[in-house]
């Protein structure tokens, strides 16, 4: 495995860990105020506030700062080494990226407004997803039953 992936993972990783963080305190404490404009179309706090913001009664918030408390510790370098994590990685990143399409959807159908912290986590999830789709894709050893079968045809 090339070290910028292992660096980009976790890099991207701690990124959104660190926007999580200020996203859950941010729900849980009303003193904070979301540095966010409040225009029509951007609105933070319209979308944090929002009841997509809650999925199944949770804050949508945590579930994030879950989602890369997680991701940090399978993208940590020690956690390279460990080849069974490899799939369930990268399951986790696409799991990540079908929940943001829902609250992208969520973000301009329903709610009616784009909260930019958000946005930010958006796009960290999917570049995380990509990197490690790519690096599946690009570096994975060939499977040796498949290769076994090629080669009895």
């Amino acid at each position: 495995m090339p070290p910028w992936v292992k660096r980009s993972t976790l890099l991207l990783s701690v990124a959104g860990l660190g926007v999580s963080i200020y996203l859950t305190v941010a729900h849980f404490n009303s003193h904070i105020t979301l540095a966010c404009p409040a225009t029509s179309t951007i609105n933070c706090e319209k979308v944090t506030t929002s009841p997509e913001s809650f999925f199944f009664h949770v804050p949508v918030a945590l579930l994030g700062l879950l989602f890369y408390v997680v991701m940090v510790g399978t993208n940590l370098p020690i956690s390279w080494k460990i080849s069974s994590l490899e799939t369930p990685r990268l399951l986790l990143a696409g799991v990540g990226v079908l929940f943001i399409l829902w609250l992208i959807y969520s973000e301009i159908i329903t709610i009616g407004a784009i909260c930019l912290w958000c946005t930010s986590v958006h796009i960290i999830t999917l570049a995380n997803f990509l990197v490690l789709l790519y690096t599946r894709m690009t570096y994975s050893a060939p499977d040796p039953q498949r290769s076994a079968l090629t080669n009895l045809h």
